[in-house]
Parts: structure tokens; sequence; C-alpha cells
């Protein structure tokens, strides 16, 4: 075991683990979307897990830094945050929010990572940025609404590296990138048995279940219900 100072407080880990699991197993909440503990090397992709560690002259992202023993750790600095809100004021201008229909039931790490930054879950008009997506596909049994998705690529991680299935992966490019499968219309697959992807996304983006009215989930009615 080895100690490291996170904000004052001294914690006691495991050495080899990252900086986000030694706070994450301490209670100490670091907002963040794509870390899966198993994967072997961190996806980095929310930019959201920054933190400010002695001797180095900028923020890090927190998933990325393996601890070590004297380590002096800070979460909740101002340029830190500064970070944390862009980052996140990026993934919700293309985010429609429906609570009532969202399938998390209060589980859902948008809405924590809004009240810990002060962030609205609702951007203004101004912030708002359209993707030239669908607002509900089929990936075989899956349903996936596309403008509850971030990216995180939790989802194509399990069913790649630890499902073994790798049924999942991104498709197009930059702004427009969305989630795929392999998996032909009218097929299921294992999807239905399997279903880890479904318990690991963060924002209700993948479900099981029939889709939701084309009303509740039409971009411009859902961006007025967000918040």
């Amino acid at each position: 075991m080895i100690a490291l100072d996170v904000d004052g407080r001294t914690i006691q880990v495991e050495a080899g683990i990252t900086v986000l699991e030694a706070c994450l197993q301490n209670g100490i909440f670091i907002p963040n979307l794509c870390f899966v503990k198993t994967r072997k090397r961190p996806h980095a992709s929310c930019r959201l897990c920054f933190v400010e560690i002695d001797g180095l002259d900028r923020p890090v992202p927190s998933c990325t830094q393996r601890v070590r023993d004297g380590m002096k750790v800070r979460t909740d600095t101002e340029p830190v945050r500064r970070l944390q809100r862009s980052a996140f004021k990026l993934l919700m201008s293309t985010h429609i929010c429906t609570p009532r229909e969202c399938p998390t039931q209060g589980r859902c790490q948008l809405i924590r990572t809004a009240k810990l930054l002060k962030v609205s879950l609702k951007p203004s008009p101004l912030e708002r940025l359209e993707r030239d997506v669908d607002p509900v596909v089929r990936l075989g049994p899956l349903v996936h609404y596309p403008y509850r998705c971030v990216l995180c690529g939790r989802c194509v991680h399990v069913c790649g590296e630890e499902s073994g299935h790798g049924l999942l992966t991104f498709a197009k490019r930059g702004f427009n990138t969305v989630v795929a499968t392999f998996v032909s219309e009218g097929e299921e697959g294992p999807c239905a048995e399997c279903s880890a992807c479904v318990g690991v996304c963060p924002t209700g983006a993948l479900t099981l279940e029939a889709p939701e009215t084309a009303e509740s989930e039409e971009p411009g009615r859902a961006a007025d219900s967000g918040g």
C-alpha cells in the first residue's frame, strides 16, 4: 500500500492503480464518463477527470496518471473546474436531456456532474450544436438514442474486450460519429442475452426496450424538456 494526499486528505491505496481509481475508491468523486476499470489503456476521451498534481505544470486527466507514494493531488482548483466545465458544456451542446423518459432513472452521470460543476443540462440556443444523426436507431435487438450518446466508448469496449463479441464500433467521423453494429438487421446475435453494453452506458443511450415515441425523442421537443 502507498499513501497520497488528495485535497489535504491522506488516503491509502494499492500501488499501480490510477489517480482516478484511487479517488473513487475513497469516496472522492471526480467527474468521469469514459472510465472502465478493465481497460488496459485509458481512453481519456471525455476530458472530465482533470486534476492537478504537484510537480506537473498543468492539469492532467486522472485516468492517465498512476499513483505514486507521497503524491499530492488537487481535484477542486479553479483551473481544474474551468477545464471540466468547458468539456462538459461541449458534451451537452449535442446532448438532449429527457429526464422523464431516461432509463437511467436517477443514475445518470450527467446529472451528478452537472450538479458538481454547477452547469445546466440544457444548453442555451447559442450553445446548441445540431448533429446529422437519427433520433432513434436499431442496432440488432438494441435501441440506440444518438442524442443521448456522449461517445464515451464504454459499450464498444465491453462488447469487444470483455464480452469478446466485438459487435459494436464507431462509424462516421468527427462531429457526426455514432455507435454502430456489425449485427445484420433482423438478427439478434448474442446481444439480447448479453446486454453488457446497456449496463455500462452512463447516459441511457442504449436499451433493450421498445423505442420511445417519436414525439418524445424529436430533437427540438426533447431539448425543451431538458434541464
